[in-house]
């Protein structure tokens, strides 16, 4: 899945904006607006001579930004087209084929390697697409549609700023229609908060550097409050009689509290009373699959806000290791 946490956020945004509006301007006209923004970010002439000269719109993505389905699939496609046994193999081999690279990053951020692994199998199938759309010219096609030029324009500018900053060349800067980059798909303002240069070349690689890649996902899941040694969730069954309304992930009580409710373990034994703070979720239907959430779950969920995708990110993580 190419679709990065901000790419999905993308996403979002785009079903609920409103309609697309015309540009206002030539696209020529818009780039000299935007080289002059980003000289006084300290963007060099070099730089945009080299990464704006004879860029034109793309149609393809404004046809792509145009033209997003609404999300019409159940928990149950959804899981199942992101948790395949080809998925989970795949998952199992880069765990085992960067194992020293993932203790490292795990030592360095508190959080769990097999969540990092889990994200980039979801979000590029463990780098196995990470998206052929030039960025300049996706973000520049998007900033000037004008349906959504300030996000766009923003993300043009810190792309920009990315290649002043010697991390990446324009050449090598691709990824996704709508700007999400790299192995991590991040987007450009979130490259330039949380990009890690973990193998030490001075440069934050997300494209060719697997080790600056892991690093970064974790950067990300630490900085938005991972809990070290603590679970995503799992999956539990109901008692009979459950309330369904009382399956909200914002419904949070201690975990001893579902488990004297009758909230047990798929196989029927108890889950441990503890203290952890723990919402209910059913993401199908009333009497489908039910999983208990812990705080990290919603950390999860700051990389893309779907439950089906932390839950598809929970699940892979613990198949993969």
């Amino acid at each position: 899945m190419v679709l990065t946490r901000r790419l999905a956020v993308s996403a979002t945004i785009a079903l609920l904006a409103p309609p697309a509006m015309a540009a206002t301007q030539s696209f020529d006209a818009f780039l000299q607006g935007v080289r002059a923004e980003a000289r006084r970010q300290g963007v060099s002439d070099a730089i945009l001579n080299r990464a704006l000269n004879g860029l034109r719109p793309n149609e393809r993505v404004l046809e792509l930004d145009r033209r997003q389905p609404e999300f019409t699939q159940t928990w149950e496609q959804y899981r199942d087209a992101r948790l395949s046994q080809a998925r989970i193999d795949g998952g199992r081999r880069a765990f085992a084929e960067n194992r020293a690279t993932l203790e490292a990053v795990q030592a360095r951020f508190r959080v769990s390697a097999r969540v990092v692994v889990a994200i980039w199998g979801l979000e590029t199938n463990y780098g196995g697409f990470t998206g052929n759309f030039n960025i300049i010219e996706s973000l520049a096609t998007l900033a000037w549609d004008g349906r959504r030029s300030a996000y766009f324009r923003a993300e043009l500018l810190a792309a920009l700023r990315i290649l002043q900053g010697g991390h990446v060349t324009p050449e090598r800067m691709r990824g996704s229609w709508a700007g999400a980059m790299g192995h991590p798909q991040f987007m450009p303002s979130n490259f330039d908060r949380l990009a890690v240069d973990m193998d030490g070349d001075g440069r934050r690689d997300i494209w060719g550097s697997i080790p600056d890649a892991l690093a970064s996902i974790a950067n990300y899941l630490a900085r938005s409050g991972w809990r070290e040694d603590e679970p995503w969730g799992r999956e539990v069954v109901l008692p009979a009689g459950f309330n369904q309304e009382d399956a909200r992930r914002e419904n949070t009580r201690p975990l001893r509290d579902w488990v004297r409710m009758g909230v047990r373990r798929p196989d029927g034994s108890a889950l441990p009373g503890l203290d952890i703070e723990a919402a209910i979720i059913i993401p199908g239907a009333p009497g489908g699959q039910a999983f208990v959430i812990y705080p990290n779950f919603n950390v999860i969920r700051r990389y893309n806000p779907s439950n089906f995708y932390a839950l598809a990110v929970g699940l892979l993580s613990d198949r993969v290791a």
